[in-house]
């Protein structure tokens, strides 16, 4: 059995839960970090040094670095679609999560912080503006990529609509106004059509 580390208020958890949704593959899910403690115990740092979630057990195999587990798992327990075997398609699927791991993420996180996981007298809205003048480029650019295809790589959902489709559900569920963005929109509607997502997509932010 497939087992999953971590609380589902975090993007990262949401990545491995949707991709291993999207295997059909059974797995259970334990509730680790914030609240819930455990990921600075001896026995988990045994398996995540960085004490951090999400962690991937899979029989004798433990992987940390949330992309590293969505590949993974879309490799091991997915379609050829899902993971693709051509390789132009699967290291374009690869360069839009790395971006979203180095770039979109980055840029997002400080609105997501300030709106979210701090108390409202205690918000730097300097933050909040410097976040939201980072991210709107890139969504821009998002934007751009999607009215030429239907998904991130290509006609087909893959790999890499999972964790920028985590990272879209995330911005879009902030209280602040966001350009009009046609192709994202509709790409992040079709996301939100498919069964995997739920349990995940549907969960508000916190």
């Amino acid at each position: 059995m497939v087992k999953i580390w971590g609380r589902l208020s975090s993007l990262n958890v949401r990545k491995a839960v949707w991709a291993m949704q999207e295997t059909g593959a059974p797995f259970e899910r334990t509730d680790a970090g914030r609240a819930f403690g455990i990921v600075n115990t001896a026995a988990y740092r045994s398996l995540n040094p960085n004490a951090l979630v999400p962690t991937l057990e899979d029989g004798e195999l433990v992987l940390w670095e949330s992309n590293v587990i969505v590949r993974y798992l879309c490799a091991k327990y997915g379609s050829a679609a899902l993971y693709p075997t051509d390789l132009a398609q699967r290291f374009d699927a690869e360069r839009w999560m790395d971006w979203q791991q180095t770039t979109f993420n980055r840029a997002g996180g400080g609105a997501f912080v300030q709106w979210i996981r701090t108390p409202e007298d205690q918000r730097d809205h300097a933050v909040i503006a410097q976040s939201v003048a980072a991210t709107e480029p890139l969504l821009a650019l998002l934007d751009a990529h999607l009215a030429q295809q239907t998904y991130m790589a290509g006609e087909h959902f893959t790999m890499a609509d999972i964790p920028l489709g985590c990272e879209i559900h995330r911005w879009f569920n902030l209280p602040q106004a966001r350009p009009t963005l046609p192709n994202v929109e509709r790409w992040y509607a079709s996301l939100l059509a498919r069964p995997a997502t739920r349990g995940v997509l549907d969960l508000p932010l916190s």
